[in-house]
């Protein structure tokens, strides 16, 4: 092989291209290969092509690897290799599975494990701890040990029986049958012994039991039809098809008798990829499998009665167990400060605890107070009174101890879970069309949802319908507009019948839409059907169709068209497929005049960077562009699509290239990359089409209300720029006051001038100190995003972005999406809210805090990693502004009421140390204390958290600005005025019961009741107290809000009464024993009923109607006119509640003579699909009687990378000559 260095070529232009011209061996060899790092056949000793000479045969004839027989280290140990009817030279995992999270041996261990990484379950379990040591709680031994065993108990039940139903359905899945090739038989085998190597049998209607190679089925071609729904969600059928050296093997004898290997790359959870090669014999090629020759584990067998397959991947080691892992686990913000605020309170918990036992320590002479036992073992001095000091400490610890609310966690998890019940009962979000209810995945965000304060979205499939329709194309610099099929005759096909000088083009065109793509043909009674991996795919095919080029037939080796009734078969000589980095599709046909010929089909950024310097006009190149951006405009999914031809000689060098590639184990698809830009080049322009899709319902009314309600809204999307700006008029995320500030540069420093003179021009004063809402709209394409996110540039553009109300990213691949989301929600500390439909927005959806899928056209995938899934965009207005808004509302009362009810009572232990000598003595009997969380007061705080709510539904969806009221409502300030309210009604309670007990005598006969007379009057006065506390809270009453309320005090009373009569027949609260007949029977005590719970409440009702009558909210206001049953509508007109006053023209929309459009303008304006240019002649000023927009009086920033403004900063006029069409 030649050695010779490549030739340097002078000429910018010159490459060496494999279109039209042959290559030399050097240059196919040494050249291309040494630049791509693509490995070379190299022949060995016998003529025989090797990987780089590594492939052998042994002195038995064997084949090696590596000086080893078929070893997994075949690939330098990054594949594996699997014999073809011998047993395997290595030992790989079972195809036994388990889901379970537990087993028998590891539940007890794990599950604590994992309970007690929660801290509260650490500080309780430290507290039932240390009242295990005598004579120091006062409490006694169990009063916290039991409530933290049931509240233990209860999680642990719920996990048994999840688990149980888990380690039941893997019984049941690895006891399924499969047919096994063994001894040239077919035998059942259970799932769980299938190993590595087997060959089964797979019928109709199956499921796949592991991760198998298509060798044959009973279909022609060796195709078969599998569902993917477990693996994807998708419930259409795909097609996977056997190699054609394999699919003639029918029969089990044939398939006994196969020799060879298979290898491939090691087991990986990526769905869509698979490397590998199959070598049959000793002798032959390596063929290349990939991805269409893998049957999944999960998949099932449809329309097809039998498949034979080899196991390549069992167990754990499949693809859809690698792809079982949990989502990331994200923690809403509420959480977070509730976890901050009970370190507060344990805080305060340690400094009572201290200044209790400093005073016991100072204030108190135990050899004065003759009843307190002496100290412990007798120690006096300084010693004792240390050691007095911690036991002081200790026993005071354990008295306060339940300030941090040991039920709070169990309250949180109910409540989360009917909320979540709540949104999947939503029969406002269930989609009719598709069966499809609204799911939350999750429970532990749903508050997080009312604190949003950016959506970034999608745009194909979320905001569009994603059912493409062809409705237009430019073929030889001829455009033909949309809507060109309805015409008789069709303009394409009469220029392409009367030989029109552009029909040469045109036949290319149609021939490339009705070849160039993977669809499958399915042949009904009545019509064919379609079956295409892509919306786009079918849409052009369809449109070839109607265009007289029906696509009939595929099979492995050809395509069959009708071209206008003429039959013409075209031999596929290789297919490169679209990825997302490659952005465009070839095939390589024969034609069935023999030549060779390059189809390709992709965005015009690759396809005009790939053209031929000769060959293409620059007038139709020119014209070409224009009409790009004319269907750009009018929101029109635009390809390009070009051709070649191929000399015999240069393709089948570049075979060899691409062959090498295609069986290569590792880094395939990059190595398939690299070769096909060998051969994609040197294109000659044929054309381009137009694709419609449109917007889903309601879209438009959607975004103006996320807008109005305080959310900045970002579409991501892979579209040319004048699309994705015309989609964002249409789905009024633009509005035409808005400022376009354009991000469209090719170098790093260019971009950051463009994005600092922006910052400029929108600063105040001249300084780079940016407005929070900005009237303006950043635009920016991929290439400049890419510079964006540099790490010196990135926080001025996270701020620019943020200081807008819209942002439109174009041209944005995957990764860019997941890092603006990433960036965007470290950087500010807001909410994020991440929306999308496909594969390619799951890594955006978990980089945001809350996640929500959409189960559209392209699958679940996107559903199934959310947190929340939906079926149309439109739902996400209920979902935030109605569950989101009240989940909030609930949660942040339920918090700090939960806080308020246990400070209020056990605070009073504090109140009454003072007046026993700092000893530690209780005031309330032992179990009533543990009760209190368990039975009283649990009731209260589940139905805040899942009835109250502030507006009405259609209150709050009429009126999305409520939604930005509250975002703020759980926060220190708050959580400080609920423990000083606690605090304050704590000494209420106390000493006014104190006061009214006086000397202890409340009877009429003189009797004496004590200390725990006193601790049962103060308790009956606490739970009164913070009920009517919680009814003072509610907003909205209902059946279980009254049962709650009035329920926990009768439930008391009742406790009180049995609790204190138990003693005569069980050994416990011997202590309490009659006290609940002296309690009720005392008049002191009825008086106290009356006057002590008025008294400590009465400061809060003056406060709640000095509140709601002066110092109203909005949500206060919007309430009042809700009950009073009037229109709210006026509140908004009053400027001083506006809570962002320039902002209100997105919703009522502000035009050049300053007048708003009136209500029913807004609905008809928001109620169509297209670009409001289309139809605004009779309502907006900004267009004339012909349709044309008048020229803005706003400065738009870089006009010169808008192709929609002349150089005086005029929009040029629309080019639709129709301004009636109002249709999608």
């Amino acid at each position: 092989m030649s050695t010779t260095p490549p030739r340097q070529s002078t000429n910018t232009n010159e490459h060496i291209a494999l279109v039209n011209m042959p290559l030399s061996p050097e240059n196919s060899n040494a050249t291309l290969h040494e630049d791509l790092h693509i490995d070379v056949p190299v022949e060995d000793d016998d003529g025989e092509n090797t990987l780089n000479g590594s492939e052998t045969q042994n002195d038995q004839g064997e084949d090696t690897v590596d000086g080893a027989i078929l070893s997994r280290n075949a690939g330098d140990g990054k594949s594996r290799v699997i014999l073809i009817n011998k047993p395997q030279g290595e030992h790989f995992l079972t195809n036994e599975i388990s889901t379970a999270k537990y087993s028998v041996l590891s539940f007890i261990p794990s599950f604590l494990f994992e309970q007690f990484r929660r801290y509260s379950n650490i500080f309780f379990l430290c507290i039932a701890l240390l009242q295990q040591i005598p004579d120091v709680s006062p409490t006694g031994r169990y009063t916290t040990l039991v409530p933290l065993i049931f509240i233990l108990s209860v999680s642990a039940l719920k996990e048994i029986i999840e688990d149980w139903k888990r380690h039941v359905a893997d019984r049941e899945t690895n006891n399924r049958e499969i047919d096994v090739l063994k001894n040239g038989q077919w035998q059942p085998v259970k799932w769980s012994n299938v190993g590595v190597g087997d060959f089964l049998k797979v019928k109709n209607n199956m499921f796949f039991p592991a991760d198998l190679i298509l060798y044959s089925t009973s279909e022609p071609q060796g195709i078969c039809y599998i569902e993917t729904s477990n693996l994807d969600g998708e419930t259409n059928l795909k097609v996977r098809q056997g190699l054609p050296e394999t699919a003639e093997v029918l029969d089990t004898r044939d398939l006994a008798a196969l020799t060879g290997y298979v290898e491939c790359e090691l087991p990986n959870r990526h769905l869509y990829e698979f490397a590998g090669k199959l070598k049959l014999g000793n002798a032959g090629e390596e063929l290349a499998l990939g991805p269409d020759q893998v049957l999944l584990r999960g998949a099932k067998l449809q329309n097809t009665n039998w498949v034979f397959g080899q196991v390549v991947y069992t167990g754990h080691e499949t693809k859809l167990l690698k792809n079982s892992t949990a989502a990331p686990l994200k923690r809403s913000t509420v959480d977070k400060l509730t976890n901050n605020q009970i370190i507060m309170l344990f805080i305060l918990l340690i400094l009572v605890s201290v200044m209790s036992a400093i005073f016991s320590l100072v204030l108190i002479d135990e050899e004065k107070i003759w009843y307190l036992p002496p100290s412990k073992g007798g120690i006096s001095g300084v010693k004792g009174k240390i050691l007095k000091f911690f036991q002081s400490a200790l026993t005071f610890l354990i008295l306060y101890n339940n300030l941090i609310p040991i039920s709070l966690t169990v309250t949180l998890e109910v409540v989360r879970f009917i909320q979540a019940m709540f949104i999947n009962m939503d029969r406002d979000m269930y989609c009719a069309e598709t069966d499809t209810p609204a799911m939350a995945r999750t429970s532990n965000l749903n508050e997080e949802l009312g604190q949003v304060r950016y959506v970034f979205s999608d745009k194909t499939g979320t905001l569009t319908r994603n059912v493409m329709e062809f409705k237009g194309c430019t073929v030889g610099g001829e455009m033909y507009d949309p809507d060109f099929f309805l015409l008789d005759p069709i303009p394409l096909i009469e220029n392409l019948r009367s030989g029109h000088k552009t029909a040469d083009e045109i036949r290319e065109f149609l021939v490339l839409l009705s070849v160039c793509h993977t669809v499958i043909p399915e042949h009904t009674e009545t019509e064919v059907v379609y079956h295409a991996a892509s919306p786009d795919e079918r849409a052009l095919v369809y449109g070839a169709s109607k265009l007289g080029y029906v696509f009939n037939t595929r099979t492995p080796s050809y395509v069959e068209i009708s071209a206008l009734g003429v039959t013409e078969r075209y031999e596929v000589l290789n297919a490169l497929e679209f990825t997302s980095t490659r952005k465009r599709m070839s095939v390589i046909v024969k034609a069935p005049n023999g030549k060779i010929r390059l189809f390709c089909k992709g965005a015009d950024t690759v396809i005009y960077e790939r053209l031929a310097a000769h060959g293409n006009s620059e007038s139709n190149k020119q014209k070409t562009r224009e009409h790009l951006e004319i269907f750009a405009t009018q929101g029109l999914r635009t390809l390009c699509v070009a051709a070649a031809d191929i000399s015999p000689h240069a393709y089948e060098d570049w075979r060899k290239i691409y062959h090498k590639a295609s069986t290569a184990i590792q880094n395939r698809e990059l190595k398939l990359e690299e070769a096909s830009n060998l051969i994609e080049r040197n294109l000659i322009l044929l054309g381009a089409t137009a694709i419609e899709d449109k917007l889903q319902d309601k879209v438009p009314e959607t975004i103006a209300a996320l807008i109005k309600a305080g959310i900045s809204v970002w579409v991501l999307t892979g579209d040319k720029q004048e699309t994705a700006i015309n989609i964002g008029y249409s789905s009024r995320l633009l509005s035409q006051s808005m400022e376009l500030l354009i991000v469209n540069q090719e170098s790093l420093d260019a971009t950051r001038e463009c994005i600092l003179g922006y910052i400029h021009a929108l600063s105040r004063d001249n300084s780079h100190v940016l407005p929070k809402e900005n009237e303006a709209a950043v635009i920016i394409d991929g290439k400049s995003l890419t510079y964006a996110l540099s790490c010196d540039l990135r926080r001025d553009f996270i701020d620019l972005c943020c200081s807008c109300k819209s942002v439109i990213v174009c041209r944005a691949s995957p990764i860019q999406k997941a890092e603006i989301v990433e960036y965007v929600t470290h950087q500010t500390g807001e909410v994020t809210l991440a929306i999308g439909d496909g594969a390619n927005d799951v890594a955006m959806i978990q980089k945001a805090h809350v996640g929500v899928g959409i189960s559209g056209v392209e699958g679940l995938q996107a559903a199934t990693a959310s947190d929340y899934a939906i079926a149309q965009f439109h739902f996400l207005a209920k979902l935030l502004f109605v569950h989101g808004a009240w989940n909030y509302d609930r949660m942040c009362k339920l918090i700090f009421y939960s806080f308020y009810k246990n400070i209020c009572l056990y605070i009073i232990e504090l109140w009454f140390a003072i007046y026993s000598a700092w000893s530690g003595q209780v005031i309330f009997e032992r179990w009533t204390i543990g009760f209190y969380n368990m039975l009283f007061t649990s009731a209260q705080p589940i139905a805040m958290g899942i009835f109250e709510r502030q507006c009405s539904q259609d209150i709050r969806m009429k009126f999305p600005v409520l939604y930005r009221q509250n975002k703020d409502a759980f926060n220190l300030k708050t959580f400080f005025m609920w423990v000083g309210n606690s605090i304050v009604h704590s000494i209420f309670l106390f000493w006014l019961s104190y006061w009214a007990m006086g000397d202890g005598i409340v009877w009429g006969h003189g009797a004496e009741g004590g200390y725990l007379v006193l601790g049962n009057f103060i308790y009956t006065y606490v739970v009164i107290v913070v009920s009517l506390k919680a009814g003072l809270e509610t907003k909205s009453w209902t059946l279980f809000t009254h049962l709650a309320i009035w329920g926990s005090i009768v439930i008391w009373v009742l406790f009180l009464i049995i609790y204190s009569l138990v003693w005569r027949t069980l050994p416990i609260g011997a202590e309490i024993f009659g006290i609940g007949f002296m309690v009720f029977t005392s008049p002191v005590f009825w008086v106290g009923v009356i006057l002590i719970p008025v008294a400590t409440l009465l400061p809060d009702v003056i406060m709640k109607a000095v509140q709601n009558t002066m110092f109203q909210s909005l949500d206060d206001q919007f309430r009042e006119c809700e009950v009073l049953q009037r229109d709210p509508s006026a509140i908004l007109s009053n400027e001083k509640h506006s809570p962002v006053s320039s902002s209100s023209h997105l919703f009522f929309v502000t035009t050049q003579g300053g007048q708003g459009f009136n209500d029913s303008e807004v609905a008809s304006a928001s109620s169509m699909s297209q670009p409001p240019l289309l139809n605004w002649e009779a309502r907006s000023p900004d267009y004339d009687n012909e349709g044309q927009r008048r020229p803005t009086p706003y400065p738009v920033l870089n006009r010169a990378t808008a192709p929609d403004y002349d150089d005086q900063g005029h929009r040029r006029p629309t080019p639709y000559p129709n301004p009636d069409n109002t249709e999608n």
